[in-house]
């Protein structure tokens, strides 16, 4: 059902709610917030009474608009259907729909935005979503549920949310009026001033080599839920599926296609030698449309130069190959966005924004319970395996200390990732071996340890500790662990509302919170014995589609193929993004 605006200069309906509950979501200007009770005096509601027409004052032919995204073609004229919308308070209703819902700046409504704004028919998220002006109405656009909506409501005008354009569907086309333009202009100003973004905004002008090469590639590249762009055999060239398989995970790593493929990186170095280069290429290569295998010579070179230990033809692990990829990478870098970082210890490089997470260490005395914690960086986490000889010691001295889940201690316990990170995280005690000097007792105490996530990375990269080394043994562990297509890292967070007496969680569910939230995205899988064996990789294409990288063969795979591998390297892209 469709609900009026109600507006008292911050209060408005959201669609799905009805006047009788009085509940609802109504929004301010610094975002949506949830509120029990809708106090109704001093409040205009918006309807589409007023159906005359009127002229309004447009820019001369010259003047360029604002959104570059829509084709806005207007008569001399204008058009006559907006003064329907100009009635009371207008104005300030436009303002808070730019605010909230198209320019977004800030944390809060950028939150709020992309949790609410859903085709209210179909559910979508994307298909150039619309908003009716007239209600808080969002819908699609692409399949005229938008216009469904103006036709049984009679809401002419409605608002792109993606680039802030006006369409009526009386006129069937995107219009101009000065007055909204300059509405639209000051809040896009104000949402930049917020994100500290100081430089005006201008459409891209092609240089002469990028009208060449639209000259000679007149056609675009259309990409359906079917298209298999991105989707790239690699050669093996002579054991080196350690280096195919992480690569066919980090060129499917949204937020770094996107950077390699916008162009973003701007050498620094005066040699060949750049590994950022080479991934850049690499991108270009593997979202090229080519679908013959694609051999990287050039990269196993840049790699065997900077990172020593991996040169030669050996078998190699694929996780060490990982670690030491993004470290290189992160080194060539620098600070690709051109901005200098206000803190001199924190990196901005394209690397660190994406993978880079922060792990909290609490060390707490035995005797006075002072806590002592230090945050450090993770590219990531390594999980210990049921069936492994890596010690534990027991949060009860002397005894077997209860699991988080309340299991014993005993390496069989987990058989889930969630399991695993809940062993990760639990306290650990350090015993009589392992004295620490307590700040506050100025002695050697015992103590435990506890690790949780104080800050989370936008791709959470969980390390399977599958093969085992030691003085006396050396081999790999084969248990199955079962990880789920979505996680939520919530009860592991340092900030998490959560109890952990006697090792049990009590999490407060909170459904509207989904920032700690994750989709599974690749699985790197480890075939054979510590000493042969072969490494191959399933990413997913689209939401629900998965393939099986092994070398240069890729095969579609079924979620359940995925779910039932055995699992070494797991990689997670969170559901909802913050920009910064």
């Amino acid at each position: 059902m469709c609900q009026p605006i109600t507006c008292s200069y911050r209060r408005m309906w959201l669609p799905g709610k009805s006047h009788q509950s009085r509940r609802g979501i109504y929004f301010t200007e610094a975002g949506l917030s949830r509120e029990k009770k809708v106090v109704k005096r001093q409040s205009y509601v918006l309807l589409a009474s007023d159906w005359s027409t009127g002229l309004n004052e447009v820019s001369s032919p010259g003047e360029r608009t604002l959104f570059p995204g829509v084709g806005i073609t207007m008569s001399p004229g204008g058009c006559p259907h907006v003064s329907s919308f100009k009635v009371d308070n207008w104005k300030q209703n436009l303002r808070v729909i730019y605010r909230c819902f198209v320019w977004s700046g800030s944390a809060e409504t950028r939150k709020r935005k992309a949790k609410s704004c859903v085709c209210h028919m179909c559910g979508a998220h994307l298909n150039r979503l619309h908003s009716c002006l007239y209600c808080v109405f969002f819908a699609c656009f692409a399949k005229k549920h938008i216009h469904e909506h103006a036709k049984s409501k009679r809401h002419n005008l409605a608002i792109d949310l993606l680039y802030g354009g006006i369409y009526c569907f009386m006129c069937q086309d995107y219009i101009y009026d000065k007055d909204m333009e300059q509405i639209a202009k000051e809040e896009q100003r104000k949402a930049w001033k917020m994100q500290g973004i100081g430089e005006k905004y201008s459409t891209w002008e092609p240089t002469k080599r990028e009208l060449e090469l639209l000259r000679h590639n007149p056609k675009r590249r259309r990409i359906t839920s079917n298209c298999t762009i991105g989707l790239r055999g690699l050669i093996n060239l002579g054991n080196t599926c350690f280096m195919n398989c992480i690569v066919q995970a980090l060129t499917h790593t949204p937020l770094l296609r996107d950077f390699f493929l916008s162009d973003r990186h701007k050498c620094e170095m005066q040699s060949n030698s750049c590994l950022v280069c080479e991934m850049s290429q690499l991108f270009q290569e593997f979202y090229s449309g080519h679908r013959s295998p694609h051999i990287p010579f050039r990269l196993l070179h840049l790699v065997w130069t900077h990172a020593r230990h991996l040169a030669g033809y050996e078998q190699q692990d694929a996780h060490e190959f990982l670690i030491a990829a993004l470290d290189v990478l992160h080194r060539h870098c620098k600070d690709d966005n051109g901005k200098k970082a206000n803190n001199p210890n924190h990196c901005n490089c394209i690397i660190d924004q994406i993978f880079t997470g922060g792990l909290q260490s609490d060390v707490t005395c035995q005797v006075c319970h002072g806590v002592s914690t230090t945050i450090d960086p993770f590219w990531d986490i390594s999980l210990d395996l049921p069936g492994s000889s890596s010690p534990f010691w027991p949060l009860s001295p002397g005894g077997d200390g209860a699991a988080l889940n309340g299991e014993k201690n005993h390496a069989s316990g987990a058989t889930t990732l969630t399991d695993c990170l809940r062993r990760f995280t639990r306290p650990e005690h350090l015993g009589s071996g392992a004295k620490i000097k307590c700040s506050g007792c100025h002695s050697y105490q015992e103590s435990t340890k506890q690790l949780t996530m104080k800050k989370l990375p936008i791709v959470a990269c969980f390390h399977l500790k599958r093969f085992e080394h030691s003085a006396k043994l050396r081999r790999k562990i084969t248990t199955y662990v079962s990880f789920p297509l979505e996680l939520d890292m919530t009860p592991f967070m340092a900030s998490s509302k959560e109890s952990r007496m006697n090792g049990q969680y009590q999490q407060t569910v909170d459904p509207f919170n989904n920032d700690n939230k994750y989709s599974l995205f690749a699985v790197v899988n480890h075939q054979g014995t510590l000493e042969s064996g072969h490494y191959t990789t399933f990413i997913r294409q689209h939401k629900d589609q998965w393939f099986k990288c092994d070398d240069a063969i890729i095969t579609k795979a079924s979620i359940r193929d995925v779910l039932d591998s055995e699992g070494y390297l797991l990689f997670y892209h969170k559901q909802f993004l913050e920009y910064e």
